[in-house]
């Protein structure tokens, strides 16, 4: 089993390790004091489990009433070890314990965050750990005051420390019971600004968060950092205008003005991919509906808790166009040219990412009685790992919820990833081979 272990690839030792936690959780969560009532069954509490890895926020049951607090606590460690990943706790517990890090691991810890190099992982494991407990202890204190009154000090805690956990690594599981999600706090500016700052923070990427707090300003910021940032930006505005405009005496008609302009911004910010909404989701209109839909395609950043192609794929699929559109040979950001190796590797997720959707949307068309725009809706937020729904995911049958397990698992561990991780292994000389150039028609 070690000399299996050493020969497997770093991709497939991530997705394993991910598979390992999910059918740990699924084991945890069927116990009879993880629920209320009779225990969860197995495809049930391995829907819940994958969610929970994956950072997702689907449920097929109400985690609020159908989870003892234990079966919450259960479902908030695999939220923060499937944000995280497994590795990363891992390394910090053996720089606790004095252990040094091995080579293996660091090769791990670098699939896991996108890295270009191996310089600097231990410390970057470090700094992830650090800054997540950071952010979330400050989130849930902040959340702690505004809850405190209404529910208690215990119960009160308990939903602070939950709830920023769950929207810093972009889970999107809520406590509030019935499937509300925030929709009470529609109009409360605390609870909004202070989800939304740790949707942002969480979806970025460590290394921009490195990069920022290194910097402490956006000028001599790394060139990743630059358009993560200046993307992120326009994928919240642009939509939050959209949004106000099509829902203003739509879905958002029955809210006053705060709760219109809250519920634009974070309806635009929730498809970062953290699953919690504000406004129900299943009233926002089909227009609305679809840009979400973009949006959770496009998802989060890359080395982020977050799922999607990513903030920076989608960019060069863009700006990849644009260059061929106007007969550039290379595409140029800030006077830097990007390699045609990462423009090639964005078109593959990008499009290996599409053929999934489609297909999980093609199952569900045949096993579901829901609408196209239902079921895509709901297989895109599975590949995402956003955890929105229009309504549907507590009726899927079972093979509707083990499509959508495996779309939650290839989306969180990465379509290219898991494509690496299940394909053999390529044949070293293939690259010094060079063919003769062949011409078709293509356009």
């Amino acid at each position: 089993m070690k000399l299996t272990f050493s020969r497997m690839s770093p991709a497939q030792i991530l997705a394993l390790t991910f598979l390992g936690l999910i059918l740990t959780g699924t084991a945890l969560l069927m116990l009879p004091w993880a629920s209320t009532g009779a225990p969860v069954g197995f495809v049930d509490a391995l829907f819940t489990a994958t969610s929970a890895v994956c950072v997702t926020g689907l449920a097929v049951v109400d985690t609020g009433t159908r989870y003892t607090f234990f079966g919450q606590f259960v479902i908030m460690l695999l939220i923060q070890f499937g944000g995280l990943g497994l590795m990363t706790m891992a390394t910090m517990v053996a720089m606790v314990l004095g252990k040094q890090v091995a080579f293996r691991d660091r090769l791990i810890i670098q699939a896991a965050f996108s890295q270009f190099s191996l310089e600097g992982m231990v410390k970057l494991a470090r700094y992830v750990v650090l800054s997540t407990l950071t952010i979330q202890s400050l989130a849930a204190s902040v959340l702690f005051i505004r809850f405190q009154p209404q529910f208690g000090t215990v119960r009160g805690l308990w939903y602070a420390v939950f709830h920023s956990v769950s929207a810093f690594c972009n889970a999107g599981f809520d406590l509030f019971g019935n499937f509300q999600s925030l929709e009470r706090f529609t109009s409360d500016i605390t609870v909004n600004v202070v989800v939304m700052f740790l949707i942002i923070s969480g979806g970025i990427g460590f290394s921009v968060l490195a990069d920022l707090y290194s910097e402490r300003s956006l000028k001599g910021l790394a060139l990743h950092s630059e358009v993560v940032l200046k993307v992120t930006v326009l994928l919240i505005v642009i939509p939050a205008v959209l949004i106000g405009i099509l829902e203003w005496n739509g879905a958002l008609a029955n809210y006053d003005l705060s709760g219109r302009v809250l519920g634009s911004l974070f309806t635009a910010v929730t498809p970062r991919t953290a699953g919690f909404n504000t406004v129900p989701t299943g009233a926002l209109s089909e227009a609305t509906a679809l840009l979400v839909i973009i949006l959770m395609f496009i998802g989060a950043s890359p080395a982020s808790t977050g799922g999607g192609i990513k903030t920076t794929t989608f960019a060069m699929v863009v700006l990849t166009v644009i260059a061929a559109v106007r007969g550039q040979g290379d595409v140029v950001i800030r006077g830097r040219r990007i390699a045609h190796s990462i423009a090639i590797k964005c078109l593959s997720i990008a499009a290996i990412s599409l053929a999934l959707v489609l297909t999980t949307t093609f199952v569900l068309l045949l096993t579901e009685d829901a609408s196209f725009l239902d079921t895509l809706f709901e297989a895109v937020s599975a590949f995402g790992t956003v955890g929105l729904s229009r309504g549907i995911t507590p009726t899927l049958s079972t093979i509707g919820r083990l499509a959508l397990i495996v779309t939650m698992f290839a989306g969180r561990v990465g379509p290219l990833t898991l494509v690496l991780a299940i394909i053999a292994k390529p044949d070293p000389c293939s690259a010094s081979v060079r063919y003769p150039e062949g011409k078709i028609i293509v356009g």
